[in-house]
């Protein structure tokens, strides 16, 4: 009987996981078969080379060259604030913290991560954008740089979560080698510990920079949406996720437009299934250690 369970249970689990590919294939199928037929009308090219975004203009202009600037900027921005942040906390949370505060710190983290993105959002708007204008001096709070904010916050869960469990996942043999030959506690954490679980906290990063990247509410309430190159950080900046979820309630079913916003999508599932590809590999090999 207790065979048998485990079987049904097995095939449950395999089925689970067979569906789910074949909804990711379908998504990508969907969006391919939307956005090909709009490269086919205004070009691969005309799309990727251009910087200007005018989709109502006369004749109109889709280019996204501005929008990858945008989405980079603010991706980039978030991931030198959360990764240094996230590595050390995730290092102090497994090697330094008493259990108690550990527990208590975990709790945190994971209650960070169940916050919705409209909520932090709306705290960006409201409270941190100001801060940012007031302290800066600077025309509008609503920047990339405030986006950055925002989305490290929202990045750093996940960036502490697995790097923690990496770091933890490094046998202990290690560093009561390294102390044993006469490292103190800090250089056997460094050295040792750190370069020892680098896979698992390189795979903790890329999937930190994809939650970034596919975040669209809380980007799309804090980064002012202005469709162009910016020159800094400190500029208002808009994003590929914020373009499709700002105008796609506007558009004409299988228009120009329409098709041009799935053909943003296409581009936008092509980036993060690579940035989860890259870290399922540094993931794979983290357990082969």
């Amino acid at each position: 009987m207790k065979k048998t369970k485990d079987k049904i249970i097995e095939k449950i689990i395999f089925i689970c996981g067979i569906l789910s590919i074949i909804f990711v294939a379908l998504i990508f199928g969907f969006l391919f078969k939307e956005g090909i037929e709009f490269f086919r009308d205004f070009g691969l090219k005309n799309f990727l080379g251009s910087a200007v975004w005018r989709p109502t203009s006369v004749p109109p202009q889709f280019g996204i060259l501005s929008l990858i600037a945008g989405s980079v900027l603010v991706t980039v921005g978030a991931c030198i604030i959360a990764v240094p942040l996230g590595i050390a906390a995730a290092l102090y949370i497994s090697e330094l913290a008493p259990k108690a505060i550990r527990d208590i710190l975990k709790s945190l983290v994971e209650l960070m991560a169940a916050v919705p993105s409209v909520v932090i959002g709306f705290v960006g708007m409201v409270i941190v954008a100001p801060y940012v204008r007031i302290i800066l001096n600077l025309p509008t709070g609503l920047t990339a740089f405030t986006g950055s904010l925002v989305l490290a916050f929202m990045a750093m869960p996940t960036i502490i979560t697995i790097s923690e469990d990496a770091i933890r996942s490094v046998p202990k043999q290690y560093k009561d080698g390294a102390l044993a030959l006469g490292a103190t506690n800090w250089q056997a954490i460094r050295r040792v510990v750190l370069m020892a679980a680098m896979p698992g906290i390189i795979a903790a990063i890329m999937l930190g920079i994809g939650r970034v990247i596919g975040e669209t509410m809380a980007v799309m309430m804090v980064t002012g949406n202005a469709a162009h190159i910016p020159h800094s950080i400190f500029e208002p900046v808009r994003t590929m996720t914020a373009t499709i979820a700002a105008e796609m309630g506007e558009t004409v079913r299988e228009s120009l437009h329409y098709r041009s916003l799935f053909a943003i999508g296409l581009i936008l599932f092509l980036i993060t299934f690579i940035v989860n590809f890259v870290a399922d590999l540094f993931s794979g090999r983290s357990k082969n250690q």
